[in-house]
């Protein structure tokens, strides 16, 4: 799976990612495979976890999209739902996930950032929009309990977020390095 964090801390944003892809029983690690889990569109960073065929369909059809907004919930719901038919129609989606969901399922799990700040994309389009901090995937849970163990100590919101995927590689099994992160805002690179 993956270890994916979002951050937003005195004006910065950031977002980092693990580099592993699985199959099944193998590991093919940032070395071996340029899987690239945070894909930049506009002036959105846009992370993904789950199936890497997700990786490939959501780059294509975010970057096709017309009027694509991603600076509200409301813009994000808005977007993903119009993604949803075109996934279903053009990629072929298989929408199916647990018999009793009120709704068809994207098969997509995300996390965006942006100068607006930080939301969270989950499978029947559910949208949140966080203040602090957020992660998805396999190594999540170790991401977020390093984050917030460090968020007041640490200054910048890139610090935060490689702290978060360093605690996830370090014990989640799908998750490994390099890292990769990007960040803006003020004084983001620290």
């Amino acid at each position: 799976m993956t270890t994916i964090v979002v951050v937003r801390k005195a004006g910065q944003v950031a977002i980092a990612s693990d580099s592993l892809v699985t199959f099944g029983e193998l590991r093919l690690s940032g070395d071996y495979e340029a899987n690239e889990k945070i894909i930049k569109v506009g002036d959105s960073y846009i992370g993904l976890a789950g199936s890497t065929a997700h990786f490939s369909v959501v780059r294509r059809l975010l970057e096709s999209t017309d009027h694509l907004e991603l600076h509200s919930r409301d813009e994000v719901f808005d977007t993903f739902l119009r993604a949803h038919t075109q996934l279903k129609e053009k990629y072929f989606l298989n929408p199916k996930e647990d018999e009793d969901d009120p709704y068809e399922s994207s098969q997509i799990t995300a996390v965006i950032a942006n100068p607006s700040g930080i939301f969270g994309v989950y499978s029947l389009r559910e949208v949140f929009k966080f203040e602090r901090f957020w992660g998805i995937g396999s190594g999540r849970n170790f991401a977020l309990g390093a984050m917030h163990a460090s968020y007041d100590r640490l200054r910048s919101a890139r610090a935060i977020a490689r702290v978060g995927v360093l605690a996830g590689t370090e014990f989640d099994k799908n998750s490994s390095g390099p890292i990769r992160a990007f960040s803006f805002g003020e004084k983001a690179g620290q």
